[in-house]
Formats: structure tokens, C-alpha cells, sequence
């Protein structure tokens, strides 16, 4: 596989494209003021405790309250209140938590009450960014992703990804980060560290410490609602979470950024760096790597599949449902229940795609084609299974029903990606009625006046075929363009041209 990242640099935001096989797969967008982004830490404070929700409301600075749920305290949120407390009071002078006193663990099921009270101040991390009306998502039991790691402050649990089969190589990673953490923290190891040596994880290890560091010294002179830790750029964190020998070219249209991405990737992955190009062409960096075309293609309500299948996506307000229908793939070789495995199989695919790109989260359900052989259901679900395989989110998928329904369960951390791809009518605006004709011969006579009194050249202007027709019709010293001549003594000439619209007009240089 080969995978791209395409990124965007505009004036209010960043837009980054991943590709597969030059097939769009992720689409994000971060505007350059972008607070409260996944993996940010706040001085928080306490608003509200609702005993109902077991759950706590907390000011960060955002116009709607964060929410702070029981289970997202952590065990050790003793541990960082009295962290908090004891860095902004003075009385700790180090970030070590070599020889930091921790606190009992709390109960895993616990109230809120008996933890947290109104107005105290702790440290919280963005788990969820906000989403429509709500604030965001917090939790008290702060991490630090790095490229092979995780580190957790007061916890001494070492983690090994699953993914990791080798028994002597899980060991090997649980012996090293043993012998080189910092006492007082705990690691998750990530797949990505499976063989890697001991100087990049050891150098992975101290750049996540330097972090915590960096939020203790902030820590001591932060107001309520400062934001302490922020996480990288979304790119970098893409590249950090993401990137691999797959990845063959990162292209992007702004010098700054170019420079970023390159002085990142020295960091994690010096042998890559040299991937990172810098875009300059004058066509867009979009529309130059067809991605615009992709973009408007995927994100409508019909998506598009082969051999005209196609999906119709709906969204609503408690779930999202996708339908999927045969269009014209029917193979008259084959009974009906081959034929709508055959389009199932297609559909998965597509499916596993939209969600990803879209970050469709909550509950999806997908309407397959009745298949009635439940071996045939089966295939479907394991093959959606595999296809899911690769998003990072955290999901969950239901086999088949007998009615074809199958049940998906997807996290959204970031609001959904929605693209408009309706334009609004050129010639009516979007109200349904256009513009009488002959206000636009109005509008063209009084531009021609204007050019008479500052030009002494001939005017030319071009019109949609049916306007320009209009004005050059009838003999030459009846027309309406032979009128303008004599009454604005120029010489003028009316061009018909097929790429405006019936109520445009441009001025030809």
C-alpha cells in the first residue's frame, strides 16, 4: 500500500488529505486559532457537581462548560490534585515524582462528591473536542503520545500493544522501559515499537518527559482556564500516529509548515524526511493532486461505487443510516443471492471508507441487500470486520441481521467532517428567481458607460449566447449594441460565450 499526505495550508485554516493508492481516505481541517484540540491540558475549575450524572461541569475558558464524568477521574486523581495544589502554592520545587507521596487510588465505582468539590482547581485533558452544543469532553488521568510510547504520570503499570505477537520481543520491550522510566510514570508501548533499538525509545521516553516538565513550570504561574500543554498540530500528530515505510510523499503548499513537518520528521524518522515536498505550482495544491474531485464526489447524500452501485447516506439526529443499492449491477450469470453478495462485498469497503473520512461517530446502521444464507451474512461481517481494521477510532460491529441490518457503534472525538457539496444557483442565488433580462441589459449599458468615460479603445463584452444574440439581433442599425455605438461613440462588440451563465457578463480585456 502507499499512502500520501496532501496538506492545505489556507488563510484560516489547514486542510490535510491522506491518500491511499491516490484514493481519499481521511480528511481534516484545523483552523489555525483551533483551542480545545485532543491531548490539550487546562487549569480547570470546578462549576458544577451533578450528583445525577455523577459528573462535575468545568470552566476552561470554552463559552459551554467542560464535562468531567466519575470514570474519566482516574484512579490517582488525588495524586494530581495534590499536585496541582502543591505546584501553585510553592512547596514543590521539582517535576520529579521520585519521591512524590501518592495518594490512595479511588474507587472504580465511586461518587463524584466524595472526590471533587466546587471551585477547586485541577489539571484536565481534552479527551473529546466540543461537539454542536456541548463543551468538551475532559478527563483527569492525563497522557503524553509519543511515536512508540505513552506516558502516564503516577502510575507504575508498564503496557504492551496487542499487536505485538513476539513473546521474546514483548519481553524485551518490558525489560528496557523497565530500566530506563522514569520512576513514578507509567508507559504503554505502541506497535510501532516492536524492533526498534534502545536509543529511539529512550530518546521517544525523555522528549514525553521534557513534556511533563514543561507543564509543571506552567503549571506554577497558570491562571484558571490557561491552557498549559498544548497537543502538536494536527499533521504532526497524524505523522506521529500514522506514519511508516508506506509512506511515500507528504506534500505541502506553505514554506513554514514544510519546515515544521521536515524538522519533525529529523526527529522521529530522519531516514523520511526527505519526503516532505514543498508545493509551489500556481493551480491549487488540491486541484493538482485531484483531490477536489474526491472530495465533492465523496461527501454528498449518493455515494458512488463501482460498476454503478452506489450508497445514499443519511444523517439524523440520533443515528446516521447508510442504504446500499445495486444501481445496475446485475450479472445475468448469476442468481440473486451471488448478485447481492457481490454488491455487499463492494458496499463494505465504501462503508469502511465513509466513516473514516466522514469521522461519522454514535450509531450507524447499514441497510446491505438481503442476503439469505446466513454463511453469505457472515462473509459481510467478517469482511467489514477487516476493513474497519485499519481506522484508529474505537468501534464495535453487530453481524448481520436477517433483514440485512447491520449495527455499528463508532467514537467521534472531533466534530464530523461536512462537506457542501450543493452550490448555490449563479443566476437566482438560492431564492428561487432570477433577475428580469432586462435589468442585466441595464447593468451591461451602464458598464459600458463607465468604460466610454475612462477608455478610448474598442469595448468588448463577453454574455452568456442567448443575452448576446439578444443585443446584436436585427439589422445592424437597429440593435441594441448599434445604439450603444451611437450614443456612446466607441466602437463595441458583444462575444457570446458558453462557460457563463444566462444572467453573467465579463468585460474582455
Amino acid at each position: 500500500m502507499k499512502f500520501e499526505l496532501v496538506i492545505d495550508s489556507r488563510s484560516t485554516e489547514v486542510v490535510i488529505a491522506l491518500l491511499k493508492e491516490g484514493r481519499l481516505i481521511e480528511l481534516h481541517k484545523e483552523k489555525h486559532d483551533n483551542n480545545y484540540c485532543v491531548g490539550d491540558i487546562y487549569l480547570g475549575k470546578i462549576k458544577k457537581i451533578v450528583p445525577g450524572l455523577n459528573a462535575a461541569f468545568t470552566g476552561v475558558g470554552h463559552n459551554k462548560d467542560g464535562f468531567l464524568h466519575y470514570l474519566d477521574l482516574g484512579a490517582q486523581v488525588n495524586s494530581f490534585k495534590k499536585f496541582t495544589e502543591k505546584t501553585r502554592d510553592g512547596k514543590l520545587n521539582t517535576a520529579s515524582l521520585k519521591n512524590f507521596r501518592r495518594e490512595k487510588d479511588t474507587l472504580k465505582e465511586g461518587k463524584i462528591t466524595e472526590v471533587l468539590k466546587g471551585g477547586e482547581h485541577l489539571m484536565v485533558q481534552v479527551s473529546k473536542e466540543p461537539i454542536s452544543s456541548k463543551g468538551p469532553r475532559l478527563s483527569t488521568e492525563l497522557s503524553f503520545a509519543g511515536r512508540y510510547m505513552v506516558l502516564i504520570p503516577f502510575s507504575d503499570r508498564i503496557s504492551i500493544s496487542q499487536k505485538i505477537k513476539s513473546r521474546e520481543e514483548r519481553s524485551r520491550l518490558k525489560k528496557l522501559i523497565q530500566s530506563i522510566r522514569p520512576k513514578g510514570f507509567g508507559v504503554i508501548i505502541r506497535t510501532v515499537a516492536d524492533g526498534k533499538k534502545v536509543a529511539e525509545l529512550d530518546m521517544d521516553l525523555k522528549n514525553l518527559y521534557k513534556k511533563w516538565q514543561s507543564i509543571y513550570k506552567n503549571l506554577k504561574t497558570a491562571n484558571v482556564s490557561d491552557r498549559i500543554h498544548s497537543e502538536l498540530n494536527r499533521s504532526s500528530a497524524i505523522l506521529r500516529d500514522l506514519l511508516n515505510s508506506e509512506f511515500s510523499q507528504i506534500h505541502v503548499n506553505n514554506v513554514e509548515l514544510h519546515k515544521e513537518l521536515k524538522e519533525f520528521l529529523s526527529r522521529i524518522s530522519p531516514d523520511q524526511e526527505k519526503i516532505v515536498k514543498l508545493y509551489k505550482g500556481e493551480t491549487p495544491i488540491f486541484q493538482h493532486m485531484n483531490i477536489t474531485q474526491q472530495v465533492k464526489s465523496s461527501f454528498g447524500k449518493t455515494t458512488s461505487m463501482k460498476n454503478g452501485t452506489y450508497l445514499v447516506i443519511e444523517h439524523t439526529e440520533a443515528l446516521h443510516v447508510i442504504d446500499v443499492n445495486s444501481g445496475k449491477k446485475v450479472d445475468s450469470k448469476k442468481n440473486q443471492e451471488a448478485n447481492a453478495l457481490a454488491v455487499n462485498e463492494i458496499a463494505v469497503e465504501e462503508v469502511a471508507r465513509q466513516l473514516r473520512l466522514r469521522d461519522m461517530g454514535g450509531i450507524i446502521v447499514v441497510d446491505f441487500i438481503d442476503l439469505h444464507h446466513a454463511k453469505n451474512r457472515k462473509i459481510i461481517y467478517d469482511n467489514m470486520t477487516e476493513a474497519m481494521k485499519l481506522d484508529k477510532a474505537k468501534h464495535h460491529i453487530l453481524p448481520l441481521t436477517k433483514f440485512g441490518l447491520m449495527q455499528i457503534t463508532r467514537q467521534r472525538v472531533r466534530p464530523e467532517m461536512k462537506i457542501e457539496t450543493q452550490e448555490k444557483c449563479p443566476m437566482c442565488t438560492g431564492n428561487g428567481k432570477i433577475d428580469s433580462s432586462l435589468l442585466l441589459i441595464e447593468t451591461i449599458e451602464n458598464k459600458i458607460k463607465n468604460l466610454a468615460s475612462t477608455q478610448k479603445e474598442e469595448i468588448k463584452i463577453a454574455t452568456h449566447p442567448f443575452i448576446a444574440s439578444h443585443i446584436n439581433k436585427g439589422l445592424f442599425f437597429s440593435s441594441i449594441r448599434h445604439s450603444w455605438v451611437k450614443k456612446h461613440n466607441r466602437k463595441i462588440t458583444i462575444l457570446s460565450d458558453e462557460r457563463l451563465h444566462l444572467l453573467q457578463y465579463s468585460v474582455v480585456n
